[in-house]
């Protein structure tokens, strides 16, 4: 295989474990899917051209995970990707100098632990705030299977990447290595990396029963305009009078009016949570009185407004652009933020209650905030008993983006053992248990209430990714660092020659 043609294939073999996530939904896929990839960084011929293969598996990976942003950002997707996937040079060289022929055990148990520290790496790079932002992470493709999701608990999306990324290491080496005791050993570890989420599922103790709350996602769908989307969010909810409801959650930018200014729109708010009895958290998109946009979760009760939070992690392009003065050109060809939005300042509890009068501390964040592990911990660690998060994806109506959005409710509710609930204007809404089980789901063809019995958690109940934070991923750095830094210390292997002697010698073996 030419390199040019070799390097083609690792991008499409990129594109490969996207198919893991929704829409597709194939998760057991993601256990071999890296696979393809790893085995052309691995016969490389050389340390140079597997760290070139892993930069265009990554811009594949990336290419493929997020196309949906081309409405958003137009062209500049491309030289995101090819950026961002420059990342994964390093899984090219590391698959390269520990699989590299001839393997010795102590390179294949190093393969084991190195490979996926690298890997969980390069996520939690292109995490930071400042990049982007976390998305795609391998790991929250194994949202529909809970018990999977059980080693969230424990170290966060993080570990669960690890353990797909291990599985991946573990077949590459059984099906690549001639030798018996290294092939049952790797296949037994990547067995393992599979069993171990519905093992850790079958030993901890199940969450006990405690309070419940009755809400209720309202979707109005796709609308022509602002005015439109609060008028038909308010109609569905006037519809719920007679249900016995504790809250009523409206997506983000449910209205674009100033409720501290606009009396009308409140007043109309007040009125639906009188009728309802069940108090209101609508999406506020509005420009406030010193003339700068937010947005802001609001709760409305029958007296007026009580709480508000402001979304804190805007998303790049979408409400602002980055270094607007260099990037600005960007949303004259695209659909990218004509003005910034103002982040809040600090994440905060909305204190609410049931119709009984019982507390109800929520974590309320707004659409892309879903996507950052540590927010929906810190709501945790607050004392939330339940996780809501008020979206807006119209922009990606028809594309893979909504799906993958709602299914991230699944791994924050595995981490924090919090129940999640999501209000989607245009789909999909979605409501999720303390151990991340859907248990409702509306998607983007339908409009209307989703109600739902959740499980509250006990506000004081905390998992261990609640307690110990990041660890998998700062381990993960350690161990990439420490591999990196013995790298450059020991001399390169050589890469395997075809060359011949005159005397028809056999070809040499690289050491």
């Amino acid at each position: 295989m030419t390199p040019r043609l070799a390097r083609l294939a690792a991008l499409l073999a990129g594109a490969l474990p996207v198919l893991a996530f929704p829409a597709p939904s194939l998760a057991p896929l993601s256990w071999v899917a890296l696979v393809p990839g790893l085995l052309l960084m691995r016969y490389s011929p050389s340390g140079r051209e597997a760290a070139v293969r892993g930069w265009w598996f990554g811009t594949g990976f990336l290419l493929a995970a997020l196309y949906w942003l081309f409405p958003s950002i137009g062209p500049a997707l491309l030289p995101l990707a090819v950026v961002f996937g420059a990342l994964q040079t390093a899984l090219g060289l590391a698959v390269w100098r520990l699989l590299h022929p001839p393997l010795t055990l102590a390179r294949a148990l190093g393969a084991l632990v190195v490979v996926p520290s690298v890997w969980v790496s390069t996520e939690y790079a292109r995490s930071w705030q400042a990049l982007g932002g976390p998305w795609a992470l391998l790991g929250a493709s194994q949202w529909q299977h809970p018990a999977v999701l059980a080693l969230a608990s424990v170290g966060g999306a993080w570990l669960v990447s690890a353990a797909v990324v291990v599985a991946n290491t573990g077949v590459v080496i059984a099906l690549t290595d001639r030798q018996t005791s290294l092939r049952v050993l790797s296949a037994a570890v990547a067995a393992l990396a599979v069993v171990s989420g519905p093992v850790l599922f079958a030993l901890r103790t199940q969450p006990s029963p405690g309070d419940q709350a009755t809400v209720a996602l309202v979707q109005p769908g796709v609308t022509r305009s602002p005015g439109s989307r609060f008028d038909a969010s308010a109609t569905i909810t006037a519809r719920l009078l007679g249900q016995p409801i504790d809250l009523v959650v409206w997506g983000e930018s449910s209205t674009a009016a100033d409720l501290d200014r606009d009396t009308a729109a409140l007043d109309r708010l007040r009125g639906l949570a009188t009728t309802t009895g069940a108090q209101l958290l609508v999406g506020e998109d509005a420009r406030k009185g010193d003339g700068r946009i937010s947005k802001d979760a609001v709760l409305v009760t029958p007296g007026g407004i009580t709480a508000r939070y402001r979304k804190i992690r805007l998303v790049p392009f979408g409400e602002y652009i980055p270094l607007r003065p260099v990037l600005g050109w960007v949303a004259g060809i695209s659909k990218a933020a004509g003005e910034n939005r103002v982040p809040g300042t600090s994440f905060h509890l909305i204190q609410a209650s049931t119709r009984d009068g019982r507390p109800l501390p929520l974590g309320t964040m707004i659409c892309f905030e879903s996507a950052f592990p540590d927010m929906s911990r810190t709501a945790a660690n607050y004392g939330a008993g339940l996780l809501i998060y008020q979206s807006a994806t119209s922009t990606f109506q028809n594309t893979w983006a909504p799906a993958q959005h709602a299914s991230l409710g699944a791994l924050r509710a595995a981490e924090t053992g919090r129940p999640v609930v999501q209000a989607a204007l245009t789909g999909e809404s979605v409501a999720y248990d303390r151990q991340g089980r859907r248990l409702a789901h509306l998607d983007t063809s339908a409009r209307g209430a989703l109600t739902v019995r959740v499980p509250l958690a006990d506000p004081a109940a905390r998992t261990w990714y609640d307690r110990l934070g990041d660890w998998t991923p700062l381990s993960a750095v350690t161990i990439t660092l420490t591999a990196g830094g013995l790298a450059l210390l020991r001399p390169r292997p050589a890469a395997p020659t075809a060359l011949r002697t005159a005397e028809g010698a056999k070809p040499s073996r690289a050491l």
